[in-house]
């Protein structure tokens, strides 16, 4: 976005370290190619998960156009606690899912983002206050899966909350601007969706990242479709009830469990995602922006690096809204009025 001298594409965040390193050469072929080798392996005693002591197993289904559902391989993975014990079974997600998702999505954007912006921080206002009325919920589920002190599980919720209602705010902000123009007259910058962003979240703050991600996107009137943790999904898989009754409309959050790069090498390949947003590996990003440059797809990726998704700039910092538009410029040309 050049409008206004403002040069995003070619400037980095202050709080972020120069780039020193060479990307890796990798066989852009294989990447993401398969999930078998990511999954964990089943023991002999899985059969029984669901019987004494692990009889509160957690299963859970894909998410998107507003509903549950199975995964189209029918393969699962086994999602383990902090203890090293089984605490969740979580659907692997396919190319074909990928296809579902999108497909949901590219129904729900329109009628999303033709909603006024007054109507969607009500949404999201509703959303923060469904999911704050369930806090401790959320907090025994981070606890037990990541092994946090429940301190630190307490910060983690309440700083969700915290952006939630903050990119609440947004929704009817960050509409654009009057830009100055060396020629008689004046510009009108719009900020405009992008429509459909694929988005891959990072492991560390399962549920904090995934809302950052999710929230300032959906603000701007886009749809997502969401790969969850890798290794922690079920944290925002907890979310679909809480989803499912804040008047969201269906298809403007889908979320995909699974392998994070299998997912995301169907996600950057689409053709009808206008952006993807990766946040994981180094060989991954170089993957999502060299597969992007063939559809035209905008990119945003960590080039592995962390950020802290606790601190105001890092994790709620206006790239996020940046990243979640794209500018529309009216000229509105004046002619000279000459006295006779």
């Amino acid at each position: 976005m050049k409008e206004g001298g403002r040069l995003f594409e070619y400037v980095k965040p202050s709080w972020q370290e120069r780039l020193s390193f060479v990307a890796p050469e990798i066989d852009l072929t294989k990447f993401g190619a398969s999930y078998t080798a990511d999954r964990p392996s089943i023991s002999p005693a899985m059969p029984e998960i669901l019987s004494g002591d692990n009889l509160h197993i957690i299963i859970n289904k894909l998410y998107y156009g507003g509903a549950q559902k199975r995964p189209d391989g029918n393969y699962c993975r086994v999602i383990n606690n902090a203890e090293g014990k089984a605490y969740a079974l979580i659907g692997e997600s396919n190319r074909k899912d990928v296809r579902n998702a999108v497909e949901a999505a590219a129904k729900a954007q329109p009628g999303w983002d033709k909603r006024s912006g007054f109507n969607r921080s009500q949404i999201l206002f509703y959303l923060a206050e469904n999911l704050e009325q369930r806090r401790k919920e959320f907090v025994d589920h981070l606890t037990a899966l990541t092994g946090k002190k429940t301190t630190e599980s307490e910060k983690e919720v309440d700083a969700t909350l915290a952006r939630l209602f903050h990119w609440a705010a947004f929704c009817d902000k960050y509409g654009g601007a009057v830009q100055e123009t060396q020629l008689y007259g004046t510009v009108l910058r719009i900020h405009e969706p992008l429509g459909l962003i694929g988005v891959a979240c990072p492991d560390e703050a399962p549920l904090l990242g995934f809302v950052s991600l999710v929230a300032p996107a959906i603000a701007r009137g886009n749809a997502v479709v969401v790969v969850p943790s890798e290794k922690y999904p079920t944290v925002a898989m907890a979310l679909y009830q809480v989803l499912e009754t804040s008047d969201l409309p269906g298809g403007v959050i889908n979320i995909l469990t699974g392998a994070r790069d299998h997912i995301t090498k169907y996600l950057a390949e689409h053709q009808d995602l206008q952006s993807m947003w990766y946040f994981g590996s180094l060989e991954g990003s170089k993957f999502v922006e060299h597969t992007s440059a063939v559809n035209v797809k905008r990119t945003w990726v960590n080039y592995g690096m962390k950020r802290d998704w606790f601190d105001s700039e890092q994790g709620q910092g206006e790239e996020f809204l940046y990243h979640s538009v794209q500018a529309k410029n009216i000229w509105l040309t004046m002619g000279d009025i000459f006295a006779n």
